[in-house]
């Protein structure tokens, strides 16, 4: 099939802004390692226009995560390492490796049993990198919350996980309880880092067994503080004074006021 022609349009601009004679010197500058910020930066916003329904801003921003790629592909062909085409064609291959039920002859009964040979696709995959491990592959580039659901995930496939949530629950108090212990004079702010980082993986498992995202879940109490904080803000604006110049006892109480009006 032919390449869409906006996006061959596409591809001879990235190379036009990264030509060593006419050029942008910004585009010129760049690295790998310097974009993947953006990168980064770029996915998040694609998935707050999905959070929040706004289709044109998706739109943009999905425009704005291509452009990452295209980048990428322009920064590698330039190295002699890969291009754009063979981007595309790497995961062609793979799709059509993964779904043998629909390019092959196998037989997939429901979504479940699907995720569950993909996974094993993917695991046939690293043992034939030899990086066979259970744990390998899992990217320390994603967010902390992200990468403790993948681990959990992967140690679950072979039988290292609780039958049941309300268990972790269990695990949570055990762990804030530890958390406390080392809440002491003298501080070991080490320690007390170690014990906030096993709250929070257990927070991360037990979203993971529930099947909730932790990121969607913690973006949407976000979402909710900033909602509330706001109403805090503007009803003080109302009386000409500031949270600044205002008591924890009259922010809890708007705090309050905002909780009831997200009720009715």
């Amino acid at each position: 099939m032919k390449m869409p022609p906006s996006l061959d349009r596409l591809l001879q601009i990235m190379s036009r802004l990264r030509d060593p004679v006419a050029g942008c010197p910004w585009d010129l500058e760049q690295s790998f390692a310097s974009i993947a910020p953006h990168t980064l930066e770029e996915a998040y916003e694609v998935v707050e226009a999905i959070e929040s329904g706004d289709m044109t801003a998706l739109k943009d921003e999905l425009g704005d995560l291509l452009l990452q790629i295209v980048f990428y592909a322009q920064i590698a062909e330039e190295k002699g390492t890969f291009d754009f085409e063979g981007i595309a064609a790497g995961i062609v291959e793979k799709m059509l490796r993964r779904h043998p039920h629909v390019f092959g002859t196998a037989v997939i009964a429901d979504a479940a049993a699907q995720s569950h040979a993909w996974e094993a696709q993917k695991a046939a995959e690293r043992a034939d990198r030899d990086n066979a491990g259970t744990l390998d592959g899992v990217s320390v580039a994603l967010p902390a919350l992200s990468r403790a659901v993948k681990l959990q995930s992967r140690a679950a496939r072979v039988g290292f996980d609780w039958p049941v949530a309300a268990q972790i629950l269990t695990k949570l108090a055990e762990e804030i309880g530890e958390l406390q212990a080392e809440m002491v004079e003298p501080i070991d702010r080490a320690r007390l880092q170690d014990e906030m980082g096993d709250i929070l993986f257990v927070c991360a498992n037990l979203a993971r067994k529930l099947d909730i995202d932790p990121e969607a879940a913690l973006r949407q109490g976000n979402r909710k503080f900033e909602r509330r904080f706001r109403h805090i803000e503007s009803a003080l604006a109302g009386q000409g004074r500031g949270p600044s110049e205002s008591s924890l006892e009259e922010m809890e109480a708007l705090w309050q006021d905002a909780k009831a009006l997200e009720k009715n």
